[in-house]
């Protein structure tokens, strides 16, 4: 793999430490060009040495991580988002697919976020995942206000939570059915987005689909049921799943 250049930003000297021995360890294709303990001397220091990689604390005093980002004209940098927080925060770093680590930091997750870096490096994608956070960051907790990086095989979309009505599994990969009437093929498995949008207004339904309960338009009863959804496709429920279900949408319409 090839050198990447990187500065480390964290107000505390120990996690410095730290994170210099875990990459000298687990990541000798980083070139550490900088330490710094405040968000003044990082913005300094980011313009004098233009580093691909930045490894950004998220909390520290006085101007924090999202202030540093705020003040830097344009980003022509991979970040690695260093956090000790599992508030709304890390939903929205899920959500637009930028990478964090939680403190503290496991050797093989750092090792995995480097190498998702460098190829974004190398190929330059970066950018939208992390205006995408941004965007996320300011909706303050409220996921139907967000955005979704989509991973496909020619790259990554960004599509609005609301514009999901339902996501069908088809294999390893899931298929987004949107309100555009587009079909957006994620690379990733539907499981994955069950986790992913739990705390939504997202349930799932049948091991084939995860619906959005914005766009139920009607539930017929049966054995499981079915569903129509707003672009009037119809959704099988399974046995299984018909009493998770009934329960969110009591919880979800209040009736």
């Amino acid at each position: 793999m090839n050198q990447v250049t990187a500065i480390l930003v964290d107000d505390e000297p120990r996690g410095l430490s730290s994170m210099q021995k875990l990459l000298q360890l687990n990541c000798p294709e980083v070139n550490i060009l900088a330490t710094c303990q405040d968000a003044d001397d990082a913005l300094l220091k980011i313009r004098q040495l233009q580093p691909q990689l930045v490894f950004l604390d998220v909390a520290m005093p006085g101007k924090n991580g999202f202030d540093l980002l705020r003040e830097l004209n344009s980003i022509s940098f991979e970040i690695i988002f260093v956090t000790a927080h599992n508030s709304y925060m890390l939903q929205a770093f899920r959500f637009s697919a930028v990478d964090y680590l939680l403190k503290p930091v496991e050797d093989d997750l750092l090792s995995e976020a480097v190498q998702r870096a460098a190829r974004r490096i190398a190929d330059k994608s970066g950018g939208m995942q992390l205006n995408t956070f941004l965007h996320n960051l300011q909706q303050n907790g409220s996921v139907k206000k967000m955005k979704l990086c989509v991973p496909s095989l020619k790259g990554i979309k960004v599509i609005e939570i609301t514009d999901i009505i339902y996501c069908e599994a088809s294999s390893n990969y899931t298929n987004f059915h949107l309100t555009t009437g587009v079909t957006l093929c994620s690379s990733r498995p539907i499981f994955e987005y069950e986790t992913l949008l739990e705390d939504s207004s997202f349930v799932r339904v049948h091991k084939s689909f995860l619906v959005n309960l914005q766009h139920i338009q009607e539930y017929i009863r049966g054995e499981g049921g079915s569903i129509i959804m707003t672009n009037n496709h119809e959704v099988e429920v399974s046995r299984r799943k018909k009493e998770a279900f009934i329960k969110k949408m009591q919880e979800y319409y209040k009736y």
